[in-house]
């Protein structure tokens, strides 16, 4: 599994800053949302999941009730689904580059990656622990993240099941949406990379309790130059900044699970 950038070192340590975003690859929703816990989620499991506030931290559930979804199962009304068409072609072939774009490529798709809802199967969680991490702190990360995703108090909560399944007729979104990254500091073996975005998490569907909603954080990514590419040493996280809100009708639970399966989210964010 490779995360990097296909751009090659730019050189000196200092990248032009300029933002490139590449389409997803074949592997349809890749890694793209968020993480939340329910609101009678226990402090020990915040302190548990410390490591992982991507996760816990990220999601206020808004409570805005039902949602009278028209029916899905009008045939001339349901276009037909698909993921984004995959151009057969791996956005992502080589490390990122040892300069600050490479961090700041690095930590906007490790944000995608971590805040993705592939985080709640554990083999690919196992996967992007390896991949996202430095090695020195994976295991302990693997360690810590698999205890979160196991939690059933936590599971019940965001209404999935013991195995981290969306309930039948759901779809359970969770998708990181990087607006924009910021070297704050950076050397040659060490880069602190904050990473502003928006996330979607929630079960859509007509019978969700739980819908997608919408939130705003920055992440503070500490990077370390390992093996010839940028992993994850640390991170934190921190609400907003939040914009105001547009007077917007809220979709209804069908459209957006259309929404969910017709668009694929981004695996390569920058």
């Amino acid at each position: 599994m490779s995360l990097g950038d296909d751009h090659q070192s730019s050189g000196g340590y200092g990248g032009t800053g300029q933002t490139r975003t590449r389409l997803p690859d074949a592997g349809g929703d890749g890694y793209g949302g968020p993480r939340r816990t329910g609101r009678s989620s226990s402090r020990s499991l915040v302190t548990v999941v410390g490591v992982v506030v991507l996760l816990i931290a990220a999601i206020a559930f808004a409570n805005r009730g039902g949602d009278d979804s028209a029916s899905s199962d009008d045939a001339a009304d349901k276009p037909k689904t698909s993921a984004t068409t995959p151009s057969g072609t791996q956005p992502v072939q080589s490390g990122f580059a040892h300069d600050q774009q490479g961090a700041q490529s690095a930590a906007a798709n490790y944000a995608v990656a971590l805040g993705s809802a592939d985080m709640f199967d554990k083999a690919r969680r196992h996967a992007i622990v390896d991949t996202v991490y430095a090695p020195d702190v994976a295991a302990s990360r693997q360690a810590d993240l698999d205890g979160a995703y196991s939690n059933q108090e936590f599971l019940a909560n965001i209404g999935l099941d013991k195995n981290g399944k969306a309930p039948a007729g759901q779809t359970f979104v969770s998708r990181v949406i990087p607006v924009g990254t910021k070297v704050t500091a950076s050397s040659t073996e060490k880069a602190t990379v904050e990473v502003w975005y928006t996330s979607l998490f929630g079960l859509s569907g007509g019978k969700s309790t739980n819908p997608v909603t919408e939130s705003w954080y920055t992440t503070t990514y500490q990077l370390t130059w390992t093996n010839d590419d940028w992993k994850v040493a640390d991170f934190q996280q921190k609400d907003g900044p939040v914009p105001v809100g547009r007077d917007q009708r809220a979709s209804t639970a069908d459209d957006m699970t259309k929404a969910v399966e017709e668009y694929g989210g981004f695996t390569y964010a920058r």
